[in-house]
């Protein structure tokens, strides 16, 4: 038999292990935390998963029945099927979004999780957030056509993010969007005015400080937009981001939050 000369090049053999060695770099750190033992995000304890099956029954699984506009937990109600349920603020002064998702109250243990991400880079949480999320939304959906059209985070000023060196909210709103299979956009809002910590003011002043802090970026006319945040608390963000997109023709806003805190 003659002897017949490799055609490939030696391009496009560094081009193949270019690949080969990205996925190998990619896939790595899911091999890793499904052979090796992880600690519970909230006890500590031993865990394959970021959240213990002890942590994950007690803390997770709730189970509150919850204002489908603002996520605001309601008492003395049944849930039933895919009723839709309003709190009073609600029916009587309507927000600006249609809808909002939230795993769980803002309370200990949960809030670690939260301070976790935002405060110390704690990126898996994040993962862990968009999953739940995922199938929170999912379960509620009658089917795919109530799906955002592109999800979004809420929106750091340029300081800050620079400061923390990523925005919590996008982190989120990434594996989100992949678990959805709807797409993502970093840079479709904008917050336009770097705006005083929302944590040390009142609802009205909230509203106030963030009334005209964003804008849209891309066009939203006709569009179903998605808000990923880590933390609801008064809603006065989330408000301003749905009335600026509104402003700008979107059909609908939904809120997808980790966590939710109580009112009053």
């Amino acid at each position: 038999m003659p002897f017949r000369k490799n055609s490939s090049s030696p391009g496009a053999s560094n081009a193949l292990f270019a690949r080969f060695t990205r996925g190998v770099y990619s896939a790595w750190p899911h091999v890793m935390h499904a052979v090796l033992p992880n600690l519970c995000a909230l006890c500590g304890n031993l865990s394959h998963k970021t959240l213990c099956a002890g942590c994950d029954e007690t803390y997770w699984n709730e189970g509150r029945l919850r204002c489908t506009v603002c996520a605001v937990p309601l008492s003395g109600m049944r849930w039933v099927g895919h009723a839709q349920y309003r709190c009073a603020d609600c029916i009587g002064e309507p927000p600006p979004f249609e809808a909002t998702f939230a795993l769980a109250d803002y309370r200990q243990p949960l809030d670690a999780l939260a301070l976790g991400l935002k405060f110390r880079a704690r990126l898996m949480l994040a993962r862990e957030f968009a999953q739940r999320l995922a199938r929170l939304a999912e379960d509620a959906w009658v089917d795919a056509s109530e799906k955002p059209d592109v999800l979004a985070p809420v929106p750091l000023a340029n300081k800050r993010l620079t400061e923390r060196g990523y925005n919590q909210a996008w982190q989120i709103a990434r594996p989100l969007a992949r678990a959805l299979n709807v797409r993502s956009d970093a840079t479709l809002l904008h917050r336009v005015i770097h705006t005083a910590p929302q944590s040390r003011l009142d609802l009205d002043a909230r509203r106030l400080n963030v009334g005209r802090a964003f804008e849209v970026a891309k066009p939203v006319r006709g569009l179903h937009v998605g808000i990923v945040d880590d933390v609801m608390t008064t809603g006065a963000t989330l408000e301003a981001l749905a009335r600026t997109l509104k402003a700008a023709g979107a059909r609908r806003v939904t809120n997808f939050v980790a966590l939710r805190t109580p009112k009053n």
